[in-house]
């Protein structure tokens, strides 16, 4: 039996008739080729969009370009990394690419996985978000295609990088809360397996900053630091060994590293009986969208997640178009929000 022309896939040579163009033609505006003039391009578009043509991917990988970027993210629980994927998105709304997402799960070998699939699928470039794989595989991945590497410090001759000035983002913390006249101030940091990496994660950079900050202000003596996990869980497994010291030894501030984990030091601290800011004040990092909500209230840094994403992409379309373009790094200035949850310590 014949398929029926209404499910038959629309050509380029479909549309080259229905625009009554030539094929050549119609590929130079699919290619933003030069040679196709505005009036050629808004009739070729409008018989794209009457018969509904969608280019066909494998024919696009043939002709050297899929307009797909990969993008790979460590954790999608982290409320903070959908920030940066809408500055990605947003960036390439008025272009022909599409964005594929792609679990790293905190993991070398998922995030080797997950590469791997995206450059045998032919993507045109890669955004890596917080990657944990060490520098040797991300040159490797870089040098098999285009890429970006988001929220991690050092720098490579074949792949961009964005990052937050992660030293000053803590010392923000530390400022603040010492200014409102806390001293004993405690740090959630996201425990770094592997010290070869150490310099370059930001969780590294943001527990060095906080150490730093305590030793300008005179509060030396009072370090202290909790390593867990960027995670809920991590958060709140965090404040119960704090809130289990007797009282004159706990904090009276926690500077948690990342927002998430701070949702699970208010959940902690309900747990216990006690209340933010009256017993504790807590402050987060990377001022996602529940920090600003009412009940929530979090003081938090902000470090631009959606900024990350859009320089991001200009990077990565500046490298597609030339291979041979010098690296780049592009470092943002973080900035603190105070909220609710901190304020001067209990008397």
């Amino acid at each position: 039996m014949e398929p029926t022309a209404s499910r038959r896939r629309i050509t380029i040579v479909d549309v080259a008739r229905h625009a009554r163009v030539s094929v050549t033609s119609v590929s130079k505006v699919l290619r933003n080729a030069y040679g196709a003039s505005p009036e050629m391009q808004a009739k070729v578009r409008r018989a794209i969009d009457e018969l509904g043509y969608r280019p066909h991917a494998g024919a696009r990988a043939l002709r050297g370009q899929t307009y797909t970027i990969g993008v790979m993210l460590p954790d999608i629980r982290n409320p903070f990394f959908p920030e940066i994927l809408d500055g990605v998105t947003d960036s390439l709304e008025e272009t022909d690419y599409q964005v594929f997402l792609g679990p790293g799960c905190n993991g070398e070998k998922a995030e080797a996985r997950v590469t791997e699939a995206m450059i045998d699928r032919g993507m045109d470039g890669l955004i890596l978000v917080a990657p944990v794989s060490s520098r040797a595989h991300l040159e490797h991945v870089a040098t098999a295609v285009p890429t970006v590497v988001v929220g991690r410090h050092g720098s490579s001759p074949v792949y961009d990088t964005v990052t937050d000035d992660d030293v000053e983002g803590a010392a923000l913390v530390v400022r603040h809360l010492a200014g409102l006249g806390h001293r004993r101030i405690a740090h959630i940091e996201h425990h770094e397996t592997d010290p070869t990496r150490l310099a370059e994660m930001p969780n590294a950079r943001r527990a060095d900053g906080y150490r730093q900050a305590m030793r300008a202000h005179g509060l030396e003596e009072w370090i202290d630091v909790i390593s867990t996990s960027y995670t809920q869980e991590g958060g709140h497994r965090a404040a119960r060994e704090l809130l289990a010291r007797p009282v004159a030894a706990r904090p009276t501030a926690v500077f948690a590293g990342a927002d998430i984990a701070a949702m699970g030091v208010l959940d902690a601290v309900t747990e216990a009986g006690l209340s933010v800011p009256g017993d504790l004040s807590v402050a987060g990092y990377d001022n996602t969208t529940f920090a600003a909500f009412g009940p929530i209230s979090l003081t938090s840094v902000d470090q631009a997640g959606q900024g990350m994403g859009r320089n991001a992409v200009r990077l990565l379309l500046e490298r597609i178009a030339d291979r041979g373009h010098p690296s780049t790094r592009v470092t943002l200035s973080p900035t603190l929000v105070p909220r609710r949850s901190t304020a001067r310590p209990a008397e």
